[in-house]
This record gives C-alpha cells, structure tokens and sequence, in this order.
C-alpha cells in the first residue's frame, strides 16, 4: 500500500516532519557519530511551501480552510462521527491542537460536536453538509498537487521515496508509542 492512499501528501509530510524531530531528540540523547544531514531541513521547506501553494490551489477553488482542518476533513471523510482522541491518533496532532482546530471549525460550520448516543459523556466530531460539499474538489485539489509534487520523479523513483517514508514514519512511530508507555513525550 502507498504511503499517500493511507495519508495525503499535506498528513504525511507534517507526521515526517515530527517524526524527524523526535528522532533527532532521540539521537542526542545517544553518543552515535553523527552524519551531517539536511533530511529535516528539506522536509520542513517542502512543507512550508507545499502549504502554501496547497492553500493557493484551495483558494481558487473558493475553499478557505487551514492545513490542519483540512487534514481532520480528510480523516472525518473517510470515517465520519470520531471523538477528538481518534482524530488525534489518525492525524498525529495532539489533542489539544485538534481540540482548537475543531472549534474554529464548528465556528465556520464545516464540523458539529454531538453527543454520543452510545455513550453520553463521549463528544463525536461529525461533518455537515457543507464539509461533505467539498470532499470532491479537495481530493482533485490534492491530485493536483499530488502531481505538482512528484513532477521529472520517474514510477520508480516515486514509489523509492515512498517507501523511504514509510521506513522513516513507522520507525518513528514504533519509538514514540514505546516511549508513550514509558512516560516519555507526554
């Protein structure tokens, strides 16, 4: 499976992103000899620019909503009615970020908060109708950048780069849930 069917560009390149930042704390906890790399340093640019052509892209299309909406519309698109801790986990954004991120969201009228028939002291985010509305232009949108993205990349080389992001993104994962355990990065 492709890193971008399981995760939009915009998700997987933000989740990199903190993953190579964790790693790097990893790292200077442990004496290694050190490779001078600037892996980290090309992932944050590529996604400061890719933002901003992305919110560009958007804005042609008359869709106004920030990179961390949009990555909670792409989770809630694909499985409507989570609780804040579920969208957290799908997103790799801290709870208290998606928390703000909802609210300027239920602001707009893109999500609504309800409360869970099954279990009433849980709170389900849930699209409207009008997030629902923008589902088919956001995903040609993302296509577009998709393709913006991997421009002069060979099938090959695509697929070479995904799985190094993949490879990189579950290692990182891996350590972090393990260090979750141990009462590290909380």
């Amino acid at each position: 499976m492709k890193l971008l069917e399981v995760f939009p560009l915009d998700i997987a390149l933000v989740q990199l992103f903190y993953i190579i930042v964790l790693y790097r704390t990893i790292l200077n906890g442990i004496k290694v000899m050190r490779l001078e790399t600037k892996g980290g340093f090309y992932i944050t640019q590529i996604k400061q620019l890719q933002d901003r052509i992305f919110e560009h892209y958007l804005l042609e299309h008359n869709i106004e909503i920030s990179g961390g909406q949009g990555r909670i519309l792409f989770i809630l698109w694909k499985s409507d009615h989570l609780t804040i801790s579920e969208i957290s986990e799908k997103t790799s954004l801290a709870k208290n970020t998606v928390s703000v991120v909802i609210n300027g969201m239920v602001k707009k009228g893109i999500v609504e908060r309800n409360i869970n028939p099954n279990n009433r002291r849980q709170v389900l985010v849930s699209l409207t109708g009008y997030a629902k509305s923008l589902q088919e232009t956001y995903e040609k949108v993302s296509q577009q950048m998709n393709q913006l993205f991997y421009q002069g990349f060979s099938q090959e080389e695509q697929r070479q780069f995904e799985r190094y992001l993949a490879r990189i993104l579950k290692t990182l994962i891996d350590t972090l849930h393990t260090n979750e355990r141990g009462g590290k990065y909380q």
